[in-house]
């Protein structure tokens, strides 16, 4: 069996390397004893500032989702799913229904992602203390990686809050510090960023070790392009419509001159042609309850057996060579391992950073007589916190679309992605608390239990080779390291559809799925976005660039948002006598349209900036459309 736990990058020390401060635009990385004049002073102690860059992304993936996951605040916020979880989960609520618990409430992730720039700054502006020479590859492939850090985290923050302060160096200048607009000045520069990682790094793959690498450059910028055109460039339909070229800054690794449409589909086709990628035979093989401990149960005749996966390979199972974690299609992810613990803090740690605390928190909430976890109930998985469950919408959506067809069809994904709790789980009752429940659970990231393991609540984890728990001792909460995909080759696939109208490539998603290859359109490319990578984080954003930003009721985001309202949904546990999806405070249309899918600043960052920095619009904190409710 292949070993996973501690596989990931080892970054535990580089996290404790440097300090900071709260505010987010007053944060030196170097500012410790170990000064600039003397680090980095050789090759070794770049390559711990690059570990440091990356480790903002397990505060992101491992810290508390509904805090740090910007990923997880996207699938709340569009129609993929509810806030649900207990009366006190409020923070998903007020993500889902598109209000704030209070003023500062985003704060966590915005200082986060500002020092995940700043020590993407300090790395590119420090890498020449060292002396390269004979080593110029391993130099370009770090100050590329460090270029690709800084453009991520700064598209992160843009998608997030729109206009922001543009900080392109360790010394912060007046200039750095004000408001800038995000169509003209910050998407240049990550697109430049994107393109200096490119140039720079090897034409090699990273191969599952958790560092970016030229193919990965070269799909972000298919990403962030499309969405600069779709939302900004109200640019429609990008197969068909004029789609404008972006001008580029120059520095090192981009040339400046523009960025086309044409540049884009070049890049996107080289990963195809040269990336050596390709999708899974089963996509069941990219989430961990296809394990193969829990397909041997399935077929040992003894206990509890899952039928789900009994008709897999098991070659193709989740911890065999080329799934799962490193799989064949994987281009970008956080990774995670067995270091998480009660004593990490910090501005930009979390104390379970380092576990894939999604996995936790859409876990299942079975409330029979306190019995979580249980595995005569809810197996194979475990127990969770049950926050963020799937909309009505999206398995009600997928269902038509499945039957709204001359020759029916049956989508595998759609079980391989969200657990029908009715049908799945008849011992799954709903504690006396929970709220916005559908009937459905998500199973990709879901957690995993075995009739082998020690206990109801321990993770399947905890019986792979090589384990050792974390200092969590509480395998429930510490033990979950299935990668958090950032980038799959199947978005590679169906963004070259969606840019080029050629349906070659979303066919190819679609026979792995299993389901009719179809002519392009755009309603398609549309649908396999939403069915492929549905609690992937993609869709809300998918749906902003597909809107434009002078959105109307009839507009796409606004619409399947408001299409929401008047779903049944369990609240309080009475399964018996369901109520109807209302908005909390006036109508997701509204809130949509007043907001345009950002999100508000934190207040105290405002304030800090002196004018600097405005809120957005449709945020003001005396509007009480715009504040938390208590409607359960």
């Amino acid at each position: 069996m292949k070993k996973y736990i501690l596989s990931a990058l080892a970054v535990l020390s580089a996290t404790t390397l440097f300090t900071s401060c709260n505010d987010m635009l007053d944060t030196d990385p170097r500012v410790t004893e170990m000064t600039d004049a003397t680090f980095p002073g050789k090759p070794a102690d770049v390559e711990a500032l690059n570990a440091a860059t990356y480790s903002i992304m397990n505060t992101m993936g491992g810290g508390d989702c509904d805090t740090y996951n910007p990923y997880y605040w996207w699938e709340l916020m569009s129609d993929n799913c509810y806030g649900s979880g207990g009366l006190q989960d409020n923070k998903t609520k007020s993500l889902h229904h598109l209000v704030e618990m209070n003023v500062n409430q985003f704060e966590p992730l915005f200082i986060v992602l500002y020092g995940g720039v700043s020590r993407a700054n300090n790395q590119i502006e420090t890498i020449d203390n060292v002396n390269w020479k004979g080593k110029e590859t391993q130099r370009n492939q770090l100050l590329g990686e460090g270029y690709f850090m800084r453009g991520l985290y700064n598209l992160l923050l843009t998608q997030l809050f729109g206009d922001i302060p543009l900080i392109t160096s360790t010394v912060i200048t007046d200039e750095m510090q004000q408001q800038v607009s995000a169509e003209e000045v910050i998407y240049p520069q990550i697109l430049s960023d994107f393109v200096s990682a490119k140039t720079l790094m090897k034409p090699e793959r990273a191969n599952g070790t958790g560092h970016a690498d030229k193919y990965t450059a070269e799909a972000y910028i298919a990403r962030a392009y499309m969405f600069w055109a779709g939302f900004y460039k109200n640019a429609g339909e990008l197969a068909k419509g004029s789609v404008p070229s972006i001008d580029l800054v120059e520095q090192e690794g981009c040339t400046g001159g523009s960025l086309s449409k044409e540049d884009v589909v070049a890049g996107l086709q080289d990963i195809v042609s040269n990336g050596g990628y390709k999708l899974c035979e089963d996509f069941r093989s990219l989430w961990q309850y296809s394990n193969s401990l829990l397909w041997d149960e399935a077929h040992d005749g003894v206990g509890h057996a899952y039928e789900f996966i009994a008709d897999m390979k098991r070659e193709n199972c989740f911890d065999q060579p080329g799934m799962g974690n490193g799989n064949t299609e994987e281009i970008f992810q956080v990774q995670f391992m067995n270091a998480s613990s009660w004593n990490i803090g910090g501005t930009y740690n979390a104390q379970r950073m380092y576990s894939n605390y999604i996995s936790v928190f859409w876990g299942l909430r079975n409330g029979a007589s306190n019995q979580n976890g249980n595995r005569d109930l809810t197996y194979p998985f475990n127990q969770g916190w049950g926050q963020g469950t799937p909309s009505c919408n999206i398995w009600d959506d997928w269902t038509a679309a499945e039957n709204n067809q001359a020759n029916p069809y049956t989508d595998k994904r759609k079980l391989a992605s969200m657990i029908d709790l009715d049908n799945e789980l008849a011992g799954y009752t709903y504690e006396a608390d929970d709220n916005e429940e559908s009937g459905y659970a998500v199973k990709k990231y879901a957690e995993v239990n075995l009739d082998a393991c020690n206990a109801n609540n321990d993770t399947w984890w905890s019986m792979c080779e090589g384990y050792t728990s974390s200092s969590l001792e509480n395998k429930m909460q510490g033990d979950h390291f299935e990668d958090f995909y950032l980038m799959r080759y199947a978005d590679v696939l169906l963004m070259l559809t969606e840019l080029t109208g050629d349906a070659q490539y979303m066919n190819q998603v679609q026979r792995r799925a299993g389901v009719p290859e179809t002519p392009y359109s755009w309603k398609a490319v549309q649908d396999e976005r939403r069915w492929e990578f549905c609690f992937e984080g993609l869709r809300f954003n998918d749906m902003r660039r597909w809107t434009g930003n002078n959105p109307t009721a009839d507009s796409y985001a606004p619409k399947a948002l408001q299409a929401q309202s008047g779903k049944k949904i369990v609240c309080l546990g009475d399964k018996a006598n369901k109520r109807t999806m209302t908005h909390m405070t006036c109508s997701w249309t509204e809130r949509y349209i007043a907001t345009n899918g950002f999100l508000a600043k934190p207040q105290a960052q405002i304030t800090l900036m002196n004018g600097k920095m405005e809120q957005n619009p449709g945020w003001d904190a005396s509007d009480e459309k715009t504040q938390y409710k208590v409607i359960y």
